[in-house]
């Protein structure tokens, strides 16, 4: 298994007792994307630029499309601006890409047969692994779940635990957050100034 799908499934895992956001989950899997990419010797990072390596297959089908879909000409992509860009809807690709592994199940209603069911993690080896990774506080599945909402922030000094272009993807996943919520917490206060014109208040 993968970084991001490792994410996904203990994000759902975790999604019965919370609403998780999905634009922030999509910004971590596109870090953990990135992170995978420069395990595997696929990236490098520039100070904050993606560069291209080796065009070797990654061995997983969504990340070598991720690998694929790379800025391979000079001054290359930044990290956010993978994140943003990659990021659009990567929820909903890795729920289809457990579904077709056979990862993850449609739960269908009693009373309504022919409604689509909503997507449930199947038991299996790999979601076993992926919690027992997350159980054990790995640094950077821990600080991507804690990005995307549905884990603590890790505790303790963090020095040392990652290399620089790590910390770099970590860190830009946190800004994008960050940047994130602040958007929508701009439009809601924008669609209540709205509502109170419109209301004549």
């Amino acid at each position: 298994m993968t970084t991001p799908r490792d994410l996904l499934i203990t994000a759902m895992d975790q999604e019965a007792g919370r609403t998780l956001d999905r634009g922030d989950l999509s910004l971590a899997l596109a870090g953990a994307e990135l992170i995978d990419l420069l395990d595997a010797g696929a990236i490098a990072l520039d100070g904050d630029r993606i560069v291209p390596g080796e065009g070797r297959a990654v061995g997983d089908r969504v990340l070598d499309e991720a690998a694929a879909s790379l800025v391979r000409q000079a001054p290359y992509e930044t990290v956010d601006d993978w994140l943003w860009r990659r990021g659009r809807d990567l929820s909903a690709t890795y729920e289809s890409a457990l579904e077709a592994d056979g990862q993850l199940a449609q739960e269908r209603s009693r009373w309504m047969f022919f409604q689509p069911g909503r997507a449930v993690l199947v038991d299996t080896p790999a979601r076993r692994e992926a919690s027992k990774r997350l159980a054990a506080k790995e640094p950077v599945l821990t600080t991507l779940a804690a990005a995307a909402g549905f884990e603590d922030e890790p505790t303790g000094d963090s020095t040392g635990l990652f290399d620089s272009s790590v910390e770099t993807v970590l860190g830009t996943v946190n800004d994008a957050v960050r940047n994130l919520e602040a958007e929508r917490q701009r439009r809601s206060i924008e669609g209540a100034a709205f509502d109170n014109i419109w209301r004549g208040q």
